[in-house]
């Protein structure tokens, strides 16, 4: 257990980790799912772990999360009904409620504790989203829910953590589970993920969920952006069902900007919306040549940084 006036320690591997002075304790414990820490720091700012493995920082939040929601967002012509999978801080229903024409956002966590948590200590990340009247917020497994559903969406936005051992995302990043999440999409519809590191050494995971989201749609974009407070730059793939492209260009992307509530914007503008999808040598190379596994429901995916 952690104390103020200490620091913490982020193991990201056998020969790195980053250390975090901890100036105010603002919330420790175990969920029935996960550790969750959470604290202020006088660089980053209120800053949010799971299972000693950062998921937000005051700081920068706005960059994943805008990042994570308008590029695909943006790409499809009228996105009425939303489902997030995932997002406990909330910040990924707010960006998605930017949207006029959105008229139900759905979203489905299994920890309740989190999101408790994250509304009494981060209530700057969902800025009031979870009692938006066009907010849903079902407690429960991410997989049941999407089994049992018989709603279909404009959009599905994957916002979950890492499959690390033994945590409740394990069974959220296979192959089934992407034929699955296809099905409950309209014909027109999209994915969108979150999806690990893509530094130079550990991007297994990236490349792995783009060989294994290429089993489900017939069109998979990879896209990245940098985040300081992960320290990494991170990745994030769109899949298109029926083959519908995605907008790598940001052509539609001004007019239909033009048109969202932008108040707090403070990441995303349609000008740089071309560069996410422009990957380094490296990481195109990874991809290009099929490196990482096609994940699956006898063969998980266990994040081990």
């Amino acid at each position: 257990m952690v104390k103020e006036g200490l620091y913490f320690n982020e193991p990201f591997s056998e020969d790195y980790i980053r250390s975090f002075k901890i100036d105010k304790l603002l919330y420790q414990g175990r969920s029935k799912y996960q550790m969750i820490q959470c604290f202020t720091n006088q660089f980053f700012g209120k800053m949010l772990f799971l299972d000693k493995k950062i998921q937000s920082a005051q700081v920068d939040e706005y960059v994943y999360h805008e990042s994570l929601v308008h590029p695909v967002m943006l790409s499809h012509p009228n996105p009425k009904h939303v489902l997030i999978l995932g997002g406990g801080e909330g910040a990924t229903i707010r960006e998605v409620l930017r949207y006029p024409e959105v008229e139900k956002v759905t979203m489905v966590d299994i920890d309740k504790k989190l999101i408790e948590i994250c509304k009494q200590c981060l209530p700057e990340w969902s800025k009031g989203a979870f009692d938006h009247p066009k907010t849903e917020l079902i407690i429960g497994d991410a997989r049941r829910f999407v089994e049992e559903t018989q709603d279909k969406y404009d959009i599905i936005i994957s916002d979950l953590t890492e499959p690390v051992n033994k945590g409740p995302s394990v069974m959220l990043f296979t192959q089934e589970f992407y034929h699955l999440i296809s099905s409950k999409l309209k014909n027109n519809g999209f994915f969108v993920m979150q999806a690990g590191s893509t530094d130079m050494i550990h991007h297994d995971f990236f490349v792995s969920c783009y060989q294994t989201l290429k089993k489900a749609f017939p069109l998979v974009k990879p896209f990245w952006v940098f985040v300081l407070s992960f320290g990494l730059p991170w990745g994030f793939l769109g899949a298109a069902k029926d083959g519908m492209s995605l907008d790598t260009d940001g052509e539609k992307t001004g007019s239909r900007f033009d048109a969202l509530n932008r108040e707090g914007v403070r990441f995303y503008r349609p000008e740089m919306h071309r560069s996410y999808f422009v990957l380094p040598v490296y990481l195109f190379n990874s991809l290009d040549k099929g490196k990482g596994k096609v994940i699956t429901d006898k063969n998980p995916y266990i994040w081990t940084l």
